[in-house]
């Protein structure tokens, strides 16, 4: 299986999980220039982005590793876009959430990162 095909399989199994967790999913894959968000979903007031990251086993290190300052600043910047073009969105608090998935087992982190710019 290819990296998107994985890619795509893990964030339908974060996607149920937030469902089941009584999210609402608004976006996924939503790219612009400045980088891509995995999953956009509503939550309590709050509009979640959420960067869901995989690794099969711990050998090449946990998916929690894989969130770089450079990522951070991309999702930030998306997520500014996506709420300047849904304008509805924009009275809600934004929150980073990351999905780690390790093997089959899914850690959420809510608030995982502040907003940087």
């Amino acid at each position: 299986m290819n990296n998107r095909k994985t890619g795509s399989v893990y964030e339908n199994k974060v996607c149920d999980h937030l469902i089941h967790c009584g999210y609402t999913i608004l976006d996924r894959n939503f790219y612009s220039r400045y980088g891509e968000i995995d999953i956009i979903a509503l939550k309590d007031g709050n509009i979640c982005f959420v960067e869901v990251k995989y690794r099969k086993d711990s050998k090449t290190g946990f998916p929690e590793e894989a969130i770089s300052p450079s990522k951070v600043r991309k999702i930030c910047k998306t997520s500014a876009y996506y709420i300047s073009s849904h304008r509805q969105f924009s009275n809600l608090q934004m929150r980073f959430d990351v999905a780690c998935i390790l093997g089959d087992d899914i850690s959420y982190y809510e608030n995982a990162f502040e907003y940087q710019c």
